[in-house]
């Protein structure tokens, strides 16, 4: 299957031509693949001199350095985690090697909800993951360049379609109810809610990553492609060369620059500790989450159904679906490590296409390898980044 641009990923299942292509990218090299170029001694003698290729087999969604190139070969996966304060706390969230924060289910600025959490595991997998909800449409461009399952209570018909037109890249139908008997999913029991009278299991469902992993034989390989540009040194890391302090990182999710989920940096730790608006991101067992990397990339929001036309109903059902404009165009991004920050241009192609990003001085961003948050929060979101 050739990659798909921005409006036929988005339109193509309602019968509507993919657009042109804008700010399109180009596929890093497979883990431990990078390409290898041999010259003759005259071409050698003439050539212009060019950065080393670092051969360094790693973690494609850590960076870490890879002892065993066979550790990697497994499926990555993927789990829908609600992330409203009522849905706290959570399960798993510190396993994973990236943990997208997303908008949840209605329009920001009407104030209703908050953001959803896909925590995406490969270098190593949670035991339990807890509460699980269903996909959005931003899952498949974020997960296609990845190859991973994803852990799911189900989504809307024509989410589910649209994921379904993109398996070639994601298994998204090993959901709750299909994997019956299958150990993929479990209730927990003690967040089982009753309210007037009516039990209610939204907060009690929990995926077990490894044995939902088995439920398919695709993508067993593993990621077939670094996911972000990792750095071969510390001295290569962008922040190390060129950031500025950031020892304070808000990202604003509602109306009115509202609702911020923080990180702060800890020189203790050597990693920021994340804050939701209502105070810590402590899991159940007790857990503050923190990561090394913290990655704004700001993207525009729209909400509801797409039809065939391509008009979209911002209201369709009562229930608006968010969509985060990330195939076929770019923005503005922030990355922070190291309590020191750098700010450029993103873009994204196609919708397996990996992310790519110019610092703003024209050089290629270098992240440091680790455990990295990327938040999505609107164009419009003021960043606020303190000394």
């Amino acid at each position: 299957m050739e990659p798909v641009s921005r409006r036929a990923a988005m339109l193509g299942a309602m019968g509507v031509a993919g657009a042109a292509l804008v700010g399109c990218s180009t596929e890093a090299p497979a883990a431990g693949n990078s390409p290898q170029t041999s010259t003759t001694p005259a071409e050698s003698a003439s050539a212009t001199p060019t950065a080393t290729v670092d051969t360094t087999p790693r973690w494609p969604l850590t960076g870490k350095v890879l002892k065993n190139a066979a550790d990697a070969q497994h499926i990555a996966v993927a789990v829908k985690v609600p992330d409203n304060q009522g849905e706290h706390p959570q399960l798993g969230i510190d396993k994973a090697d990236i943990v997208y924060v997303e908008l949840d289910g209605y329009p920001a600025s009407v104030g209703q909800s908050g953001t959803r959490l896909v925590p995406i595991y490969h270098s190593q997998f949670a035991e339990v993951v807890n509460p699980v909800r269903s996909i959005r449409p931003v899952d498949v461009p974020m997960l296609s360049p990845i190859t991973a399952i994803i852990g799911s209570t189900g989504g809307y018909p024509w989410v589910l379609r649209y994921t379904k037109l993109f398996s070639e890249y994601i298994v998204s139908s090993k959901q709750y109810m299909s994997t019956k008997g299958t150990g993929s999913y479990g209730i927990l029991s003690n967040r089982v809610r009753t309210l007037n009278g009516r039990t209610y299991y939204d907060r009690a469902v929990a995926c077990y990553p490894k044995v939902l992993a088995k439920q398919t034989k695709k993508f067993q390989s593993g990621p077939q492609q670094m996911y972000f540009p990792w750095a071969s040194s510390d001295e290569e890391v962008s922040t190390s060369v060129s950031g500025k302090t950031a020892s304070f990182v808000s990202v604003p999710w509602k109306k009115g620059n509202t609702y911020p989920m923080s990180y702060t940096w800890s020189e203790k730790s050597g990693r920021y500790l994340r804050s939701v608006p209502w105070g810590k991101h402590v899991m159940a067992d007790g857990t503050r989450i923190s990561c090394d990397n913290v990655l704004v990339i700001k993207a525009k929001q729209v909400f509801g159904k797409i039809y065939p036309s391509g008009r979209i109903d911002a209201n369709y059902g009562g229930h608006s679906e968010p969509i985060h404009d990330i195939i076929d165009t770019k923005g503005t991004f922030y990355y922070a490590n190291g309590g020191k920050y750098v700010k450029g241009t993103w873009s994204k192609g196609k919708v397996n296409e990996v992310f790519q990003f110019t610092l703003d001085d024209g050089s290629p961003l270098k992240m440091a390898p680790g455990q990295t948050f990327v938040e999505l929060p609107n164009t419009s979101a003021k960043i606020t980044i303190k000394s």
